[in-house]
């Protein structure tokens, strides 16, 4: 208050004012005190440290901090419970000390290594127990690898224990709630800001399961139904790299603990339900349908009835799934191995597939016609005959599509020897069905390239049966000429209609009368308009 000058002061009540130094307020010294109160809050709340943009503060961020960090990597981190004593005492090297103290050691750095730190709000906290971590972990990793008789039956508990905390946490919130489609050449990954720890521990972990000195059945008091569980939810991280790490992981222990098999293949068959039939939305389904292809590969035979009902009831479902495109490799890989082991399930796969066939969705249409191709690729010509009808008809709208790369895909078959081979011998029954859509889009179709590919496609159909080709043109112009003849009595038909309601003597009076209630109607809604000299008969 006493900077203001007596000129611009106002009766006003008086101010204290806790704020900087003085200089601070000279720029002020024309405003009344309640704008200067406000300025020096404002100025007092600037000083404070910006919290970092998370995904619900990026909207509130100013345009141009948002469009400066559009181009980096995005981090999140997940919610660890952050350990209270950070403050690591840097060990001795395991290789220093006396084989019978390395056990006791090896120990105290597992237990070293379960404190946790803070990667996303404050990065540069805690730099120098970081570093004593990592360096933990590395040397640990290279112990393990390196050296035989070290995974003794103390270490067993301490390693699950060490992964437990390092790596089972609640994740964070999705960057994409929606599920709508994730396009890797287009979309960043929300990478893990502890990815530098999380990482030594999986190859840790990893290290440790694939160790000769690994014995399953002391670990299997350890690593039980409750850690598989744990370990299938991080399969939702968006971090691709932290995937990679669980897939290999789970691969692993399904590999080594016979007993868990089961459990794993119910438990991720609920994943895929709860996918499918509730959210939608899932980050970890292509590696899950890779560790699955596999499992699947290894199946004996004959195949079991619950297998069967995994490809008819989980696996065939989630075609019709919004995000296809980011597994559907995987998924289709899983389907062609169910049919190598068992032919038999052949016709109620591709009846799936023709079911699940996408309507307005053309990139999803070129995948569906990839994975049929794969199928055919390993049909047996008994199956063939039993879906070749309905699978052809559904060919022939694919080459009729307008869409140039689904008919493009679709006329592809024709360069594929085996199934050009299983055409041969059914052609009695697929050239009737393809020729009408190959012989109209021959001269309809608006692209070039699909001109040459029907071109083709009918000279092959040709050079195979001569006679059922000219049978078909035939039968095709014939129904041609059969739809012109409709056509034209459609047309004809009208006509006549037409006259006989112009020779109708009561034509003019329904003229008149549809003429008195427009004008009755057009009086209503405008009274202001008074109609002259109206030729109602006109």
């Amino acid at each position: 208050e006493r900077n203001l000058t007596p000129k611009n002061r106002l009766p006003q009540p008086h101010f204290i004012l806790i704020s900087s130094p003085l200089s601070d307020l000279q720029h002020l010294s024309y405003l009344d005190p309640f704008t200067v109160l406000l300025r020096l809050l404002f100025l007092q709340g600037s000083n404070k440290k910006v919290p970092p943009a998370t995904q619900l503060m990026r909207v509130k961020q100013p345009p141009g901090l948002h469009s400066a960090r559009k181009k980096e990597k995005r981090l999140s981190t997940s919610l660890f419970p952050l350990s209270t004593n950070r403050e690591l005492r840097k060990l001795s090297a395991l290789t220093d000390v006396a084989p019978a103290e390395q056990e006791k050691l090896f120990i105290q750095k597992l237990r070293q290594c379960c404190v946790l730190f803070d990667f996303l709000s404050d990065p540069l906290s805690d730099l120098k127990w970081k570093e004593v971590k990592r360096a933990a972990l590395s040397e640990m990793v290279e112990y393990i690898t390196h050296n035989r008789n070290v995974i003794t039956e103390p270490i067993y508990p301490e390693v699950v224990h060490m992964f437990a905390v390092n790596m089972f946490r609640t994740l964070p919130p999705s960057s994409n709630p929606t599920g709508a489609e994730f396009d890797p050449e287009e979309d960043e990954p929300t990478l893990e800001a502890a990815w530098p720890h999380l990482q030594l521990v999986y190859e840790f972990f990893l290290r440790f399961l694939e160790s000769a000195d690994f014995q399953p059945n002391i670990a299997k008091k350890y690593i039980d139904q409750k850690f598989v569980m744990q370990l299938l939810e991080l399969f939702d991280s968006e971090d691709p790299r932290e995937r990679d790490f669980l897939k290999t992981t789970l691969h692993r222990i399904y590999g080594k603990f016979l007993g868990l098999r089961a459990y794993i293949r119910k438990q991720i068959n609920n994943i895929f339900y709860r996918f499918i039939y509730e959210t939608e939305h899932h980050n970890g389904i292509a590696e899950l349908l890779e560790i699955l292809g596999s499992i699947i590969n290894g199946f004996a035979l004959p195949l079991k009835e619950e297998h069967k009902i995994f490809l008819l009831k989980v696996l065939l479902p989630l075609h019709k799934v919004k995000s296809l495109s980011v597994y559907h490799p995987q998924l289709a890989y899983c389907v062609v191995q169910f049919l190598e082991k068992d032919s038999t399930l052949t016709e109620p796969v591709v009846m799936a597939l023709l079911k699940y066939w996408p309507k307005t969705h053309s990139p999803k249409e070129v995948m569906f016609l990839n994975e049929l191709e794969e199928i055919l690729d390993v049909i047996e010509p008994s199956e063939f005959v039993k879906v070749q009808e309905p699978l052809f008809r559904q060919l022939a709208k694919c080459v009729s599509s307008p869409h140039f790369q689904v008919a493009e895909r679709a006329l592809y078959y024709w360069n594929n020897e085996y199934i050009m081979s299983l055409i041969s011998d059914n052609a009695a029954k697929i050239l009737p069905i393809m020729f009408p859509a190959l012989y109209r889009n021959s001269k309809t179709h608006w692209n070039k390239t699909i001109h040459g590919l029907i071109y083709n496609a009918l000279k092959l159909f040709m050079e195979m049966n001569q006679k059922l080709f000219d049978d078909c043109t035939q039968q095709f112009r014939a129904e041609k000429n059969k739809e012109k003849a409709k056509s034209k009595e459609r047309e004809e038909a009208w006509i006549k209609i037409e006259n006989l309601a112009k020779s109708n003597p009561q034509v003019s009076l329904v003229r008149l009368n549809t003429l008195f209630l427009f004008f009755v109607f057009f009086s209503l809604f405008f009274p202001c308009h008074h109609l002259v000299n109206v030729d109602l008969c006109s």
